[in-house]
């Protein structure tokens, strides 16, 4: 590899403070604010808005669209013209 060319690649902690869960990781994410992790060492910190803890999908809070009724109306509108 060439040097100077490559960002700082380093342990970051991915921080959804909304749902109150992070982790360790290593990114070339770039912050300005730093936090005490677990193990008792001080890492970069980025936060996120959305995780595997808070995200709908994941968490099992997502809405099911209700296809069936959709398709029931789009015929009884539109009809299929025999």
């Amino acid at each position: 590899m060439r040097k100077g060319i490559h960002p700082d690649y380093r342990p970051v902690v991915f921080r959804d403070a909304d749902a109150g869960f992070a982790f360790l990781t290593r990114s070339t994410a770039v912050t300005d604010r730093t936090i005490e992790w677990e193990d008792g060492n001080t890492y970069p910190v980025v936060d996120v808005e959305v995780s595997s803890a808070s995200h709908p999908f994941y968490t099992g809070r997502q809405k099911v669209l209700d296809s069936a009724g959709r398709v029931e109306r789009f015929r009884q509108r539109y009809g299929a013209r025999r």
